[in-house]
């Protein structure tokens, strides 16, 4: 239950940060939940731990991981289709 529980978690964190860059990830679901954990990781690597938690996830940092992973992606992809 708890890989579940962080897979649904990873998706919301995903999902935020498509809403709040106006951007989608490629993939739609499981582009949202790759996202959402690596985000997650990369947040909490460079901010640490602080903030409200939900299944081993620090929420703020992971949201704002998952900002920039997505901005970066997006990024990429609009580079290089061009």
């Amino acid at each position: 239950m708890g890989l579940i529980w962080t897979l649904i978690v990873g998706a919301i964190i995903g999902v935020i940060a498509g809403a709040l860059t106006s951007k989608d990830m490629p993939a739609g679901w499981i582009g949202n939940i790759v996202a959402g954990l690596v985000g997650s990781w990369l947040g909490q690597s460079l901010l640490g731990t602080w903030g409200p938690s939900l299944a081993g996830m620090a929420l703020i940092p992971s949201i704002i991981g998952a900002v920039i992973l997505v901005a970066i992606v997006s990024w990429i992809l609009k580079a290089t289709h061009k």
